[in-house]
């Protein structure tokens, strides 16, 4: 069980820290934030709960991540469901939490609210298997990542930096396309508020991470070096 909070609080700052940045203060651009800010705020949740929370539940934050995990052999499978479902009810949380905020502000409409979208919902227009693809390969490079920083022969101490700037990168590379998924419970979060087209197109946001995630754990599994 406290495992399973652990994993509820740290999926709910992930999602009010990287969406909260996104709908409060990146259409600001007198902030100064923009893509830039909102990639380094979802980098950022990832680092701080790392090192927060990974010696407790070991911080997978994402139904990808666990899945990822426990193919590449490092999360025993009676714990998958589980996790997943405290990830979910976690990032649903957070945006509750966002929405309360946000929607105090006189005139607020929820518009995007940071989902995920392709096609008319892309940010800069990207089509479906545009966004399938960019999906894939980002979750897959994100568990290859997070395997790798997390093996007993990767350098000690620095696994949840390395982790955390990953996922700043994949922000960076893939907001425009998709708006950045890589985790179905920060997708479902968000479209369960907007509802409508977000909820149509959340199929994409748990089929393509799990796919990649999936993907990563067989080809890390296979190259791993020995944990002797």
């Amino acid at each position: 069980m406290k495992k399973l909070v652990a994993e509820f609080i740290g999926t709910l700052w992930l999602v009010l820290g990287g969406c909260g940045s996104a709908v409060l203060a990146a259409a600001y651009p007198e902030l100064g934030i923009g893509f830039v800010g909102v990639a380094l705020a979802f980098g950022l949740t990832v680092v701080t709960m790392a090192y927060a929370l990974g010696h407790i539940s070991g911080c997978h934050l994402n139904p990808a991540v666990s899945i990822g995990l426990m193919v590449g052999g490092r999360f025993d499978k009676k714990d998958l469901l589980p996790y997943i479902g405290a990830q979910v009810l976690g990032g649903i949380a957070g945006a509750a939490i966002l929405y309360l905020i946000a929607s105090g502000k006189s005139g607020f409409e929820i518009g995007g609210f940071a989902a995920n979208g392709y096609g008319d919902h892309s940010p800069d227009g990207y089509s479906m298997m545009s966004a399938l693809i960019c999906e894939i390969v980002m979750t897959f490079m994100f568990l290859i990542i997070i395997l790798g920083a997390t093996h007993p022969k990767a350098p000690k101490g620095f696994g949840g930096l390395a982790i955390g700037l990953g996922l700043t990168l994949i922000h960076l590379i893939s907001i425009p396309v998709t708006n950045t998924s890589v985790n179905p419970a920060r997708s479902t979060s968000q479209a369960i508020f907007v509802g409508d087209w977000a909820m149509d197109q959340l199929w994409l946001f748990w089929l393509a991470p799990i796919v990649g995630a999936i993907l990563a754990g067989l080809v890390y599994k296979y190259m791993s070096p020995n944990e002797e």
